[in-house]
């Protein structure tokens, strides 16, 4: 088992893949992501081609240019599975400092993760699809469609995709679990 969690940190790590899909999912050359994310195409397609693995800065630089966020190219570098358990100790899928933390691995049709600690997203966030926010620990406020909320521990926020939303941690040791539906995934109404 060792051999496999081992294994299975290491991949989580590599990002190659997750970052080839989403640019051709979009349409996108080399240059073109060159050109919005200020970094080179050969960097570019070292990390593609998983010969270089970028700092959390590029990641993000990359990210922004994809119209996606780093976490969530991290969480769609694993391998797919239909049953896994992620302890509550494995933080393996991110960079420490990071404070965050996906709580399904791979890329699957939930996306989900976990904040802990102070975090203030200045940044306003407009996600395809439904998601859901729920305080295990501590407070957050959430500005969405104008209006402000504030949540404690044990509240729940629901969000309909395409709502515009903002949210900070107002405390430290706060811990928010964000479920959501996956951006790659269409969802129709019936």
């Amino acid at each position: 088992m060792g051999d496999m969690d081992d294994k299975d940190s290491k991949d989580t790590l590599r990002v190659g893949a997750a970052v080839r899909r989403r640019r051709r999912a979009l349409d996108l050359t080399l240059a073109a992501v060159a050109a919005r994310s200020g970094l080179s195409v050969p960097f570019l397609s070292q990390i593609e081609n998983e010969r270089a693995r970028p700092s959390m800065r590029s990641l993000e630089r990359v990210a922004d240019a994809l119209e996606t966020t780093a976490v969530q190219l991290l969480a769609a570098a694993d391998a797919a599975r239909t049953v896994d358990v992620v302890r509550a100790g494995d933080d393996s899928g991110l960079v420490a400092d990071t404070r965050v933390r996906p709580v399904v691995h791979g890329h699957h049709q939930l996306h989900a993760l976990e904040f802990t600690g102070e975090h203030d997203a200045g940044r306003e966030y407009r996600h395809r699809n439904d998601e859901l926010m729920y305080i295990a620990d501590g407070t957050a406020e959430v500005e969405a469609e104008g209006r402000a909320y504030r949540l404690e521990r044990g509240d729940t926020l629901y969000l309909s995709g395409g709502v515009r939303h903002r949210w900070r941690a107002t405390e430290p040791g706060t811990r928010i679990l964000v479920v959501a539906v996956a951006d790659h995934v269409e969802v129709t109404e019936s």
